[in-house]
């Protein structure tokens, strides 16, 4: 899950991160209200997206007066946002921050990362900050400071002085910096997070260390013992669908192909997405609808795949194990009423008798396979079908 800039600072905040004075708005008398109660003669006016790069893409403005403030969030608020990252359709900004300027020297680049190769977390510095990571290790990568922390002893104050003396920082900075370090990695840690950027890290003139972005990602699976954290969410931001998956149990992921896939198991919807992939044909998503497949959870997978308009063939693959075929057979059934595109069902495991003859007998033109090869063979020659039809 990912949260706005400001929702990060706020977290980051509590953890002795020094991020400047700034409030969200709504609307352009909100921004300019805001303006006033921080006072000051310059602002930022930012755009609020999950999404990198919102200054390319004129997703930040600097402002000198109130009237300056009201005309950036006229334009910002209601638009839709097009950066590197979220795709040509880009992303309709519904909320701003306002933040009073800092006049900064120098910017630096301080990221924190799950390594799941390493199973360590990875602690990335740059004193060339103001840039995109990638950026940074395409076209100066020997600025690149990297450190692994010890899980069983955490972060050392140590390490975060190697970082912060290799930044090329003063002795003053320095201080403030190992403590914005230990701080963003204590929020990474206490809090379930993922990743964890702040960038630029600035310094200003009176050698001031201040956080003047930040961005937080944190691990599903942990936000149950997070509510901090989990309120913080923006269905706005998400893919509706997936959100919509989220509600009935379902573990969706969309994709750009036209195979829709119904699939019990992480590992067997990979291994189905894979076979797709080797049979010629696009998965359109993945789609796993866990150990109890209920009938009202098939149905539920049924219209979450086929809110997907790029859809033309469906393809149920269940091992039941946990779950019974006849139950996953009856969801079938019942979704299939007046489907609108064809659909291959391939059936292994507990009660895999009943829930073919539930399929046969069903007088739906419901295809049927006997192992994933066969079913994803099939699955693909009918979407190119429904393609050149």
């Amino acid at each position: 899950m990912d949260i706005h800039e400001y929702q990060a600072k706020s977290l980051l905040s509590g953890f002795g991160v020094v991020v400047p004075p700034g409030g969200v708005a709504y609307s352009p008398d909100q921004a300019v209200y805001v303006a006033t109660e921080l006072g000051g003669s310059h602002w930022a006016v930012k755009a609020q997206i999950h999404s990198g790069g919102r200054g390319k893409a004129g997703g930040v403005k600097l402002c000198r007066t109130y009237h300056d403030v009201q005309e950036a969030a006229q334009a910002m608020l209601g638009a839709r946002l097009v950066t590197n990252q979220t795709g040509p359709e880009g992303k309709v900004v519904h909320r701003l921050y306002v933040e009073r300027a800092t006049a900064f020297e120098r910017e630096l680049y301080l990221g924190f990362v799950l390594d799941r190769k390493a199973e360590r977390i990875r602690v990335i510095a740059s004193a060339e900050g103001g840039m995109e990571i990638e950026e940074i290790a395409h076209s100066k990568p020997e600025s690149i400071l990297q450190i692994e922390v010890e899980p069983a002893v955490g972060l050392q104050p140590f390490q975060a002085r190697q970082l912060a003396f290799g930044l090329g920082l003063n002795l003053k900075q320095v201080s403030q910096a190992v403590a914005i370090i230990l701080g963003c990695y204590r929020a990474f840690r206490d809090l379930d997070a993922t990743m964890v950027e702040i960038n630029p890290l600035v310094v200003t003139k009176d050698d001031q260390v201040i956080a003047l972005d930040a961005k937080m990602s944190f691990d599903d699976n942990a936000l149950f013992r997070r509510p901090q954290v989990s309120e913080m969410r923006d269905p706005a931001e998400e893919d509706p669908r997936e959100a919509q998956a989220a509600e009935h149990g379902l573990n969706y992921v969309g994709l750009n192909g036209d195979i829709g896939c119904i699939i019990n198991g992480a590992g067997l919807a990979m291994a189905t997405m894979d076979t797709i992939k080797y049979c010629g044909g696009e998965p359109a998503n993945f789609l796993d609808v866990g150990g109890g497949a209920s009938p009202e959870r098939v149905g539920a997978a049924f219209r979450l795949v086929l809110s997907d308009r790029n859809v033309k063939c469906i393809l149920v693959n269940i091992f039941a194990g946990i779950n019974r075929c006849d139950w996953v057979a009856q969801g079938v059934v019942q979704a299939a009423q007046g489907l609108g595109v064809p659909l291959v069902v391939r059936l292994a495991g507990t009660n895999v008798a009943e829930g073919q003859k539930i399929i046969r007998e069903c007088g739906l033109p419901i295809i049927t396979a006997d192992s994933l090869m066969e079913a994803c063979e099939k699955a693909v020659a009918l979407a190119r079908g429904a393609r050149l039809a």
